[in-house]
């Protein structure tokens, strides 16, 4: 127990030890001088060893930097009630809390030094998000209706042991949905692997997934175990499946018909029991129709699929998942990192993410390079995100970004309305808003639309 800042007694202790709300006490050179049991439970910092530190050193706030509450009470000698901020605990978790500040005076009216009062707010936060319908599925999370969908059927899924082959773009976050199925089934104990088929040929793709004999080529100089060997009773992810030759397909579909395969140089089969999961980019039916797959292995790997929408598709998920990244990147790298500023916002929200969500979090990762704290802006993201489509640079305070994003977000929805033939239903799905939504954005654009609009059908 630190001497110098004993712990309070009597029936103060007994209140500041009960209440919910964390609290703390410094003197006039910002050292803590008390430090109540809530207030080690929100920031993660045992009494003993924030007593006698400077305040900023363990209550590690965005405001800490700047504008200080407690330091404007020091300085104003006004308390402020309800600020708004967040801290990262011990665990470099970001937590979101409210600030109220006063004096610490005492009963001869002398000035101490200063009282601060917080609350944790992370229970309301995910409160808020649940009532503005957000589902979530281990580290998946959406508003999309597509992805509920999906998370509403994860568990059936898990529990089956039937071939999964989930679809979807680059970037979608198929390996995580492969993952979360893993998680919700009996085998969940058992290990999870994965393996990039379109990474490897086949000769060492057969090595790495059966294993070998000592001998069974030059370098192998004794036996070694396989992937399906590794994963036992577990599960296998065999993602980019579209991209392996018909002469593997065939290797594999014996795994998957009789539950067996041979690994190189040994005559003798080993029997398996692991879960197979298949995951491709690309269009499997198309290709079986193209004899480039095999038509008998797609039947067996497609008993249930799973389409993963891209991000240009989901956009009501892009504040959500860039919220995810920045406080995932505020934990790494112990920031402070706020959010984004209206005009970045704008940026990505008109953004067509051809490389999907694995683009959103390395736009985020290159904007943590350029900000340290404080809201995300416009500089601090990707220069291709807010250049003009002419060419010229964009600076900041030289250019209305509103303006720009205005223009790149009529452009979508142009698009959209061409590529459903003006079907305005379709092309406002497609786009992932509601339909009277996508009526208010064609009249602020002021989109000229054909005769025929897509609702009425023409002999």
């Amino acid at each position: 127990m630190n001497e110098k800042y004993p712990p309070q007694s009597g029936l103060t202790k007994v209140i500041l030890e009960s209440i919910s709300d964390g609290v703390f006490t410094v003197d006039h050179h910002w050292r803590i001088t008390s430090f109540n049991r809530a207030a080690e439970q929100i920031t993660g910092v045992a009494r003993d060893d924030a007593l006698g530190c400077y305040c900023w050193e363990v209550f590690r706030s965005n405001m800490c930097e700047g504008d200080c509450a407690l330091k404007r009470t020091m300085n104003d000698g006004k308390s402020f009630v309800s600020s708004s901020t967040s801290i990262i605990n011990s665990e470099k978790q970001l937590i979101p809390i409210s600030v109220s500040t006063s004096l610490l005076v005492d009963d001869k009216g002398e000035v101490l030094g200063g009282v601060e009062i917080f609350r944790d707010h992370s229970l309301v936060e995910e409160l808020r998000r649940d009532l503005s319908g957000t589902a979530g599925m281990d580290e998946m999370i959406s508003r999309s209706a597509n992805m509920r969908e999906i998370f509403e059927i994860v568990d059936q899924i898990g529990e089956s042991d039937s071939s999964v082959l989930i679809t979807g773009e680059t970037g979608t976050g198929k390996e995580l949905l492969a993952r979360a199925i893993h998680n919700h089934s009996p085998r969940r104990n058992r290990p999870f692997i994965t393996i990039n088929c379109g990474a490897l040929p086949d000769s060492l793709l057969e090595s790495e997934l059966f294993g070998c004999k000592a001998g069974a080529f030059t370098d192998a100089r004794s036996d070694r175990q396989g992937l399906f060997g590794a994963a036992d009773d577990g599960t296998i992810l065999l993602d980019e499946i579209g991209d392996t030759s018909l002469a593997f397909q065939v290797k594999l579909l014996r795994v998957l018909e009789e539950g067996e395969y041979t690994p190189l140089g040994s005559t003798s089969p080993v029997r398996t029991n692991a879960r197979i999961i298949t995951a491709t980019n690309r269009n499997l039916q198309e290709m079986a129709e193209r004899q480039e797959f095999r038509r008998d292995l797609f039947y067996r790997i497609n008993i249930i699929t799973l389409p993963l929408p891209p991000l240009r598709e989901r956009r009501e998920d892009i504040p959500l998942l860039t919220a995810r990244f920045i406080a995932k990147m505020n934990r790494r790298r112990g920031r402070l990192v706020t959010g984004v500023s209206p005009e970045a916002a704008d940026l990505l929200a008109a953004h067509h993410y051809p490389g999907n969500i694995r683009e959103l979090e390395n736009i985020i990762e290159h904007a943590f390079v350029l900000c340290r704290n404080g809201e995300i802006q416009v500089d601090h993201l990707p220069a291709s995100l807010w250049h003009p489509s002419d060419g010229s640079t964009v600076r900041s305070g030289h250019t209305d970004y509103r303006a720009l994003t205005a223009s790149r977000e009529k452009e979508m929805i142009s698009k959209a309305l061409a590529d459903a033939g003006y079907n305005r239903s379709a092309a406002a799905a497609a786009l992932g808003i509601h339909k009277s939504t996508l009526f208010r954005k064609i009249k602020k654009f002021d989109i000229s639309l054909p005769a025929i609009d897509g609702r009425r059908r023409t002999c």
